[in-house]
C-alpha cells in the first residue's frame, strides 16, 4: 500500500484541482448565456453561411492519405537506422511494405483522389 501512496496522492490532488476549477467556473462565470458566444469565430469578421456546413469529402480523403503515408514514414525510419543489422530478411520485408504502398498510391491515383479539382 505504501508504494501506491504517491499515486493516490497525485490522483487526489488532480481531483481536487479539477473540482475546484469547475466550482470556481460555476460561481464566478456569467449566469446568462450570450448568443454571440454560440456563433462560430471567423477572425473577427461577421459569420458567412450556415453554421452546420460539413467539409468536402475531398478533405477527408486527403487527411486519410496523409495519415497512411505518415505511418509509412514512421515505419521506414527505424528500418533505415537498423538497415545493416537486419540483413536480407529486413530488406525483403521493407521492400514488400514499400511495394504495397506503391500499389495503394497507384490505386488512389487512378481513382482520382489526388485531384483536388475535377
Amino acid at each position: 500500500m505504501a508504494t501506491y501512496l504517491p499515486l493516490l496522492l497525485l490522483m487526489g490532488f488532480a481531483a481536487l484541482v479539477t473540482g475546484g476549477m469547475y466550482t470556481a467556473t460555476m460561481l464566478l462565470g456569467p449566469k446568462a448565456p450570450n448568443p454571440v458566444k454560440g456563433e462560430p469565430f471567423e477572425c473577427g469578421n461577421p459569420s458567412e453561411g450556415a453554421r452546420n456546413t460539413k467539409p468536402a469529402v475531398k478533405f477527408y480523403m486527403t487527411a486519410l492519405l496523409f495519415v497512411v503515408f505518415d505511418i509509412e514514414a514512421i515505419m521506414i525510419y527505424p528500418w533505415a537506422v537498423e538497415f545493416r543489422s537486419l540483413g536480407w530478411v529486413g530488406f525483403a520485408s521493407m521492400a514488400s511494405f514499400i511495394i504495397l504502398l506503391a500499389v495503394v498510391l497507384t490505386y488512389v491515383w487512378k481513382k482520382g483522389a489526388l485531384e483536388w479539382e475535377k
